[in-house]
């Protein structure tokens, strides 16, 4: 029975993380098939202890903390549309070479 009992935590624990996490508890919530008021009373009984956990994740380096890697993310973005904006102007340029030397 404790298994049983055991097991239904962990699912609840999951869907509480995933609402910290994304930030969307009605959006959680269905998809975890509850209503979100069961989910939010999960958030309460087992919010404190997936925060700790999570944070502990973060210390010991196994996942990066959201703030860190939406910084990558953002820095990665703007490098990438830098290098795209420096290709359009490589091929604006070879273009006009093209136009103006007839072959």
């Amino acid at each position: 029975m404790r298994k049983k009992v055991q097991a239904f935590e962990e699912i609840k624990k999951k869907y509480v993380r995933m609402a910290l996490e994304t930030n969307k508890i009605v959006t959680t919530a269905k998809t975890a098939g509850v209503h979100r008021s069961t989910l939010t009373a999960w958030m309460n009984e087992y919010g404190d202890e997936v925060r700790e956990e999570m944070e502990a994740e973060v210390e010991s380096g196994e996942v990066l903390p959201l703030e860190k890697s939406g910084d990558y993310y953002k820095q990665q973005y703007e490098r990438a549309m830098r290098l795209l904006g420096e290709k359009e102007l490589e091929i604006a340029v070879l273009k006009d070479l093209v136009k103006k030397r007839p072959y």
